[in-house]
């Protein structure tokens, strides 16, 4: 049986999307209140794996977990992209008219955004987590007090949906990387049928010097899927660049990586893996 760490609670984002990627395998899920304790759970045992959600199509990079990654020593060895849903649910012998306050992950509250200015007496609340934040109602009789998350959350913990799909835009993915201690990646993934890599580097503070590496990535027919900078601490104007880029040739993708690293400063693969499934729930 796999364990998986994830932040959260159990029908939380990341608990489905462990489902998904480990469909039809037996898997029990390690709650963890952030995501530096998945990361310690990892390190602390290293049989754990990893649910880490890393971008959202609506809320952008969550950047803080680039830093966890990249300092973690763990590696990517896949990802799954889920169909994000929100309803608002509240305890069954309340109503519309007897809430007054929703609570939520922060990001989940940012989309839906337009939902809560529709409903101005409700007072939005930020909770660590969007099933957590059903279960708290449900496990303390909060009355008065409605969740934002997924349905399949809601009816798990006896909530009642009021409203369902109330995100404001339907096209709203997260991008959820499975992480693990390097020496159990080859028992989770196949290096043969990689065809998608992350990976984090500096650049001298040069004219021209992203611009090299892109042009050698596009030679050798590297496609670049995402590239997100961030300011490296105590280096004014100097930055770390996370890319992904997908290939369909390994041979090709490990020459580009030969013939960039010469450019690059502390150049670190952070996973080889599959390009993920993209699902609805």
């Amino acid at each position: 049986m796999k364990r998986i760490s994830i932040q959260g609670s159990i029908g939380s984002f990341h608990d489905i999307a462990a489902h998904l990627y480990f469909e039809g395998e037996q898997i029990q899920i390690i709650c963890c209140a952030t995501f530096e304790q998945v990361f310690e759970n990892i390190k602390r045992d290293p049989t754990v794996i990893g649910m880490v959600a890393i971008e959202n199509t609506i809320a952008g990079s969550l950047l803080h977990n680039y830093e966890l990654l990249r300092n973690s020593g763990t590696t990517v060895v896949g990802e799954h992209k889920l169909h994000i849903q929100h309803s608002i649910c509240c305890l069954p012998e309340d109503d519309w008219d007897s809430i007054s306050e929703v609570h939520s992950h922060p990001v989940a509250l940012m989309q839906c955004r337009d939902f809560l200015a529709n409903h101005p007496t409700l007072k939005a609340v930020e909770a660590e987590d969007t099933a957590g934040a059903a279960e708290y109602i449900k496990s303390n009789g909060c009355r008065g007090w409605a969740a934002i998350c997924n349905s399949s959350a809601a009816k798990l913990y006896g909530m009642k949906v009021l409203e369902d799909h109330i995100e404001d835009n339907k096209h709203n993915f997260t991008r959820f990387l499975v992480i693990s201690n390097p020496c159990k990646a080859d028992f989770l993934r196949s290096l043969e049928v990689s065809n998608k890599s992350s990976m984090v580097f500096s650049l001298p503070h040069e004219e021209g010097s992203l611009s090299k590496v892109l042009t050698i990535l596009s030679f050798y027919n590297i496609n670049l899927t995402k590239i997100q900078s961030l300011p490296v601490i105590g280096h004014e104007w100097e930055y770390l660049f996370y890319v992904d880029v997908t290939y369909d040739n390994l041979t090709r993708y490990r020459q580009s990586i030969d013939a960039i690293i010469p450019l690059t400063k502390e150049l670190k693969i952070l996973g080889e893996y599959q390009d993920g499934k993209q699902t609805n729930i």
